[in-house]
C-alpha cells in the first residue's frame, strides 16, 4: 500500500516579518511626504501597503496549493492500490482461468477414455455374446447328437430286451406243455426273475388273463386280423411291453374260438405294428 506524506508546515513569520517593513515603509512615507502628499508618495504608499498584504496571504496560498497537491497526491494513491487490487484480481482471475482450462482438459481426457473404455466393452460384450451363441448352439447340436444317439441305443437294448423276454416265455409255455411241474416252477421262477431285472429300467411286459375282453389299444391278433365286436380273449400268445408308462407293444392273443398264428413266429418276432410302436415310443 502507498504511504502518503503529511501536509509540511509552512513558516509563517518571515512573510509576517515582510509585511511590517513594507507597512513600516508606508508609514514612514506618508509621514515624512509633504501635505498634500504628491503622486509617487501615494504610489510608493499604496505598493507597500499591497506588497504587505500579498506577503500576508501568500504563506496560505502556499499551503493551499501544498493541500490541494497532497490530496491530489493521495487520490492518485488510491487509484495507484486499487489498480494494484485490480492486478491481483486479475492475477487470480488468470489463475483460474488456467486450472479451469486445466480441469477441462482432465474431463476432455477422461471422457474420451470413458469413451474408448464403453467402446471396448461393448465389443468385448458382443465378441463373448457371439461366443456365447457360437458355444449355446454348439452346445445344443451336441446334445441333439447324444440324445439322438441315446434313443437309438435305448431302442436297441429295448429291442433286445423284448426279444430276450419274447424267448423267455416262449421257453416258459414250451415248459406249461411239456406237463412237468418241477419244469415249470423253475421255468416260471426264471422268467419271474428276468421280468423284475427289466421292470427296473421301466419295461413292464403283460399278459391277458383268460376270458377277458378284447381290447384294440392293448391287444393284437396274428396276420393283422379282425376281432369281432365283444370278442374274448383266450390265449396271450405272446406278451406285451410298456416302457415307462407308455405302451411299447401290444400283446399278441388268440381269440376263443379263432384262429391265431404258428406260436414259434410270434413268440420269436414281434410283429411289424409291434415294431413301429416300439420305435414311436424309444423315439418318444
Amino acid at each position: 500500500m502507498m504511504q502518503v506524506q503529511s501536509n509540511p508546515r509552512i513558516a509563517r513569520w518571515p512573510f509576517f516579518l515582510g509585511d511590517l517593513l513594507l507597512l513600516g515603509l508606508a508609514c514612514g512615507v506618508a509621514m515624512r511626504s509633504p501635505n498634500p502628499a504628491g503622486n509617487w508618495e501615494i504610489v510608493v504608499y499604496f505598493g507597500c501597503v499591497a506588497a504587505g498584504a500579498a506577503l500576508c496571504v501568500w504563506p496560505f496560498v502556499l499551503e493551499y496549493q501544498s493541500a490541494s497537491r497532497m490530496v491530489e497526491a493521495e487520490g492518485v494513491a488510491g487509484i495507484v492500490e486499487q489498480i494494484q487490487q485490480l492486478d491481483a484480481v486479475a492475477e487470480h482471475i488468470r489463475g483460474a482461468t488456467a486450472q479451469w482450462q486445466s480441469v477441462q482438459e482432465t474431463a476432455d481426457k477422461t471422457r474420451i477414455a470413458a469413451g474408448e473404455i464403453a467402446e471396448r466393452m461393448a465389443a468385448e460384450a458382443r465378441a463373448f455374446t457371439d461366443f456365447m451363441s457360437r458355444a449355446n448352439d454348439s452346445e445344443k447340436a451336441t446334445l441333439r447328437l447324444e440324445v439322438e444317439k441315446l434313443r437309438r441305443s435305448e431302442a436297441d437294448w429295448i429291442h433286445v430286451a423284448v426279444r430276450i423276454l419274447d424267448h423267455v416265455y416262449a421257453l416258459h409255455r414250451a415248459g406249461i406243455r411239456s406237463g412237468k411241474p418241477e419244469l415249470i416252477a423253475q421255468l416260471g421262477h426264471f422268467q419271474n426273475a428276468c421280468r423284475d431285472a427289466a421292470r427296473r429300467i421301466g419295461l413292464v411286459p403283460f399278459v391277458n388273463a383268460p376270458d377277458e375282453p378284447f381290447d384294440e389299444r392293448r391287444h393284437h391278433l396274428p396276420d393283422g386280423e379282425k376281432a369281432a365286436p365283444g370278442a374274448i380273449v383266450e390265449e396271450t400268445i405272446a406278451s406285451g411291453y410298456t416302457f415307462q408308462g407308455q405302451l411299447v407293444r401290444p400283446a399278441l392273443v388268440q381269440l376263443r374260438n379263432g384262429e391265431s398264428a404258428a406260436p414259434a413266429a410270434s413268440e420269436n418276432n414281434p410283429t411289424p405294428q409291434g415294431r413301429l410302436a416300439l420305435d414311436s415310443a424309444a423315439s418318444d
